[in-house]
């Protein structure tokens, strides 16, 4: 059956994946076989065959294999290092449905809601500069926001601003569908929300939303007097040495680069979704990068390398999402022990994240987010992964109901 678009929300990451009937999974895209690229054309992190043992990386092989064609996602990419014990850096599947070209592990890729990782992070870097302060209210910042003398940036950065989330807004959805090249500034797509009651009052609970990040992306632009895409790059993406992740302007894409495909059409069916212009998730999650920066900041990001321990504490302040198994932070969840973010838009999704107790990493990348079953692909593939590697840290973010 065709899907309306409205019935899954442009919500750009965790904790928002349809549990109403979905278009049926985008067929299997050809029998590419797993491929392993021991060295990107980066030239970075070297992993060699079998760099888990035979027996666990033919497991590992199987795994994701099954769950890409089971899925019918096109094309994936992992990334797995656990230190004392190797890594497992593969590719399956296709970058192109078209030309039928093989994924590699050295794509730029769409990632979504990770950006959210480093917009915050931008924004605790304000903090350690002592400019703002967490508790500061909106209002200070940002005219405009209903409730905004109540709402706190800590409220946003966790998700409980109440806020009500553009991105659930009918009208954005069309606009968004019926133009995807359009540019959208960030006023523009908050309006779509603040025509909307706040739906709790602040603090009171977790709800995953959008507005939050776009405002905590101009609160950035106000007080560093830089464009959030030139303080993310000299603040966080130069000090923590990431050389392959962008804030792009419009649907500028570097190469070599996957096509992604989605079925958050106005029809319902999959288009080739590659060249839309990311500016409607712009800080909340535009942002582009690949396998390998990712892996650098999973443990960045994890560990607080770029802040001060204490804010880093309150970073790592997980609070329930009334979801089991997930908690969040700012700007970051746990989940089965694990670490990090995840992002979806339209055609690609991503998961990032990093387990303290085995100073391990995982990253993937792939080239849809067409649910299969109601569940995001990029969860499918993580739990699969860490069913097998950490038994006793399984990545599963359940979907919530609505």
């Amino acid at each position: 059956m065709r899907r309306s678009p409205s019935r899954r929300l442009f919500a750009a990451a965790l904790l928002v994946g349809s549990v109403l009937t979905p278009m049926a999974a985008t067929p299997a895209t050809g029998a590419t076989a797993v491929r392993l690229v021991g060295v990107d054309r980066h030239g970075r992190d070297e992993c060699p065959p079998d760099g888990l043992g035979r027996d666990m990386t033919a497991r590992l092989d199987k795994a994701v294999e099954n769950v890409r064609r089971e899925a019918g996602i096109p094309g994936v990419a992992v990334g797995l290092w656990m230190p004392g014990k190797g890594c497992y850096v593969r590719a399956t599947g296709v970058a192109d449905t078209a030309t039928r070209e093989p994924m590699t592990t050295d794509l730029y890729m769409r990632i979504g809601s990770e950006t959210k990782t480093f917009t915050v992070t931008a924004l605790l870097k304000l903090v350690d500069d002592r400019r703002i302060r967490l508790d500061d209210p909106i209002s200070r910042y940002v005219r405009g926001v209903p409730n905004g003398r109540r709402i706190t940036l800590r409220h946003l950065a966790e998700m409980r601003s109440g806020l009500f989330p553009y991105t659930a807004d009918p009208d954005f959805v069309h606009d968004l569908l019926s133009d995807p090249s359009r540019s959208f500034t960030p006023r523009e797509v908050l309006a779509y929300g603040f025509k909307h009651r706040n739906t709790f009052a602040p603090g009171k609970q977790f709800q995953y939303s959008n507005s939050n990040l776009v405002l905590l992306g101009l609160v950035i632009e106000k007080i560093s007097g830089h464009s959030v895409a030139d303080f993310i790059h000299q603040r966080v993406l130069r000090p923590a040495h990431l050389d392959h992740t962008l804030f792009p302007c419009g649907p500028e894409f570097p190469e070599p680069h996957a096509r992604g495909y989605t079925n958050q059409t106005l029809s319902g069916e999959v288009e080739d979704s590659t060249d839309w212009n990311p500016s409607w998730a712009w800080s909340a999650g535009a942002m582009i990068s690949n396998l390998h920066d990712l892996r650098r900041w999973a443990k960045t990001l994890a560990t607080g390398t770029l802040l001060s321990p204490e804010t880093q504490r309150q970073r790592l302040k997980m609070l329930p999402t009334g979801y089991p198994g997930t908690s969040y932070g700012l700007g970051i969840f746990e989940s089965g022990g694990w670490i990090g973010h995840n992002g979806s838009i339209p055609g690609y999704e991503s998961v990032t994240v990093y387990l303290p107790s085995r100073k391990a990493t995982l990253v993937l990348l792939l080239n849809t987010d067409d649910t299969h079953d109601g569940q995001e692909p990029s969860s499918l593939v993580a739990r699969a992964i860490t069913e097998i590697v950490t038994p006793g840290n399984i990545y599963d973010r359940p979907v919530p109901p609505r």
